[in-house]
């Protein structure tokens, strides 16, 4: 037991070195929720709405949950990238944590530290952790929902499925519908495996739906009910649930997004072989062909406990890689750290499983081809980034290979080493490179999408005199400027730390504010400036409200060039 402590200590203490070492590199990093987290920090309102900007014109296009954690700490701490960042890597100590313990309930501590290992080491769970987009929390309610799970099935308790359901309900509050993926695999495990009556898990079922839904529907009642609020961000008509089924929901699936970029831009066509492509293969694949062979064998050659837990994860593995290798809509890779728990546990579960069975002829063969299979999937990722790394991962995964057939002791460790040693270096250099915008990549890469001079999808940081300007009398102004799109906004008002308007949302689409609206609040004196947006993509649906507004102030305004920057004081007269 004190063996066992000692290890989970240092897996602990090694992931939460790894996720906070050199964390403040990567700045406000994506700066579009960093700005909604200032903006929660000064206003109690902006915080519970998730507003881009302390005077609430919209929202970010995501359910509030990480903005709230966000939001608290730079309250707590004052507005920085490490307030904001370093809950992040606290989550994804916590979800080592909690995976190790879920796993640990059902079986060996060898199991539970390889598989709490993999998740630390996967690259996109690395970049994820250390980055403030809503992914790091959602992992991190995901896996207490398995915990619930597993708990709920060992006693048929309705009490621990009704606390994942609540689990499941609040990663609604963290990324909406994503959070749905894993509910196929929590509901038909303990439909088949609690130790009650067919009629007494389907009440608990029940239950646990309706837990779900309080947990992720009480927000968006209040949302609903409150007139005075900001514009829904991501939505069309101020709805959370069009955002929520819409852009956000079946839009990723089928691709019919109103506001949408263009479906399949930089994100690989449909299909199984999307996971294993260019763009994600590098984020997730490291061990994910070697988990699917273990968990084909594993149900096949295990019972009991085993082969439930492997179910659970592996059901969890399989609806979630098959949605993100066939929806039409928008998906970015860091999207696959959703994957990197299941994939882990399936790992560490069915290595172990397999190793207790190596007397069996099969499950030697699978267990040895499954470090093989790795190896090579390993030596092709990694050989572009560093070939000595490769050969090393190749040599030793064949020669542990070897040793696993013979049922040889000193395999183990040499297919430990096999396995993480190219995700542990991939993961290296995502830590020492800084990833700033909206889309980050793990990796020895810059992490960096969108242009200079701001656009859709980054943030840049205003020069001193455009800083001076905005804050010259901003107490006069509700809104020290209006831009158009979110991450133009977000570089001006993190940089002045005051208010700034974001037309139309994320990506200029969101009819927020119509012209109308905006004329009004020029006439009313609350907007000092209108910045000219800088580098700007347009969604090929949605509102042109955006660009009305921009049209009609450089029509009526005078153009002032400072450092570059093109501004347009709004003067009521």
């Amino acid at each position: 037991m004190r063996r066992e402590r000692l290890a989970l200590a240092v897996l602990l203490i090694a992931t939460g070195a790894l996720y906070l070492w050199r964390l403040g590199d990567s700045g406000w990093a994506n700066a579009y929720y960093s700005a909604a987290a200032q903006a929660g920090a000064t206003s109690w309102k902006a915080w519970f709405f998730g507003s881009s900007d302390a005077s609430n014109a919209i929202t970010v296009d995501k359910t509030p949950a990480s903005v709230w954690v966000m939001g608290l700490s730079a309250r707590l701490f004052g507005v920085n990238a490490w307030s904001i960042l370093v809950p992040q890597a606290l989550m994804g100590v916590g979800s080592v944590w909690l995976l190790y313990a879920t796993v640990r309930r059902w079986f060996s501590p060898a199991a539970a530290l390889i598989s709490g290992a993999v998740l630390a080491l996967t690259p996109v769970a690395v970049l994820m952790f250390r980055f403030n987009n809503p992914d790091a929390l959602l992992v991190l309610l995901l896996i207490a929902g398995a915990y619930c799970v597993t708990r709920a099935v060992e006693k048929a308790s309705p009490f621990w499925l009704a606390l994942a359901g609540a689990a499941v309900g609040f990663g609604f509050l963290t990324k909406m519908l994503q959070a749905f993926l894993v509910l196929p695999a929590f509901a038909l495990v303990y439909l088949i495996a609690a130790p009650t009556t067919i009629g007494r898990r389907i009440l608990h079922l029940t239950g646990a739906l309706g837990a779900m839904i309080v947990a992720g529907g009480w927000w968006i009642v209040a949302v609903e009910l409150t007139p005075d609020r900001p514009y829904i961000g991501g939505s069309q008509t101020n709805s959370v649930l069009e955002l929520a089924l819409g852009y956000n929901g079946l839009g990723r699936i089928t691709g019919d997004e109103v506001g949408s970029v263009g479906g399949g831009r930089g994100w690989g066509s449909s299909g199984w072989s999307r996971l294993l492509g260019a763009e994600m293969g590098s984020q997730i694949a490291w061990l994910l062909p070697a988990a699917v062979v273990l968990l084909i064998a594993g149900l096949w050659l295990t019972k009991g406990r085993a082969r439930t837990a492997l179910a659970l994860w592996g059901g969890w593995l399989v609806v979630t890689a098959g949605v993100f290798s066939f929806m039409n809509g928008i998906i970015h890779s860091y999207y696959t750290v959703a994957l990197a728990p299941a994939i882990a546990a399936v790992a560490g579960i069915g290595a172990t499983e397999l190793w207790e069975r190596r007397s069996e002829p099969v499950a030697a063969a699978v267990l040895s081809g499954s470090v093989a299979l790795s190896a090579l999937q390993c030596y092709v990722l990694i050989n572009s980034f560093s070939t000595p790394v490769a050969a090393l991962v190749l040599m030793t995964g064949l020669i542990a290979a070897v040793g696993l057939v013979l049922s040889m002791r000193w395999a183990i460790p040499v297919a430990l080493v096999a396995a993480l040693l190219g995700p542990t270096t991939y993961s290296f250099a995502t830590v020492t490179t800084p990833h700033t915008g909206a889309l980050p990549v793990a990796g020895p890469s810059n992490g960096r999408m969108g242009g200079m001079g701001g656009g859709l999808l980054d943030a840049t940081t205003p020069d001193a005199e455009v800083v001076t300007l905005l804050r010259d009398n901003a107490g006069e102004y509700r809104w020290a400027a209006a831009t158009i799109g979110s991450n133009n906004a977000a570089g001006l008002q993190l940089g002045s730390g005051q208010p700034v308007m974001a037309l139309g949302g994320f990506n200029g689409t969101d009819p927020a504010p119509t012209l109308e609206q905006f004329q009004e609040l020029v006439r009313s004196g609350q907007i000092h400036y209108y910045v000219a947006a800088g580098r700007m993509m347009q969604g090929e649906t949605g509102s042109d409200a955006a660009h009305d507004i921009a049209a009609w102030v450089a029509e009526n305004f005078t153009a002032t060039t400072v450092a570059g920057a093109t501004l347009y004081e709004l003067d009521a007269a």
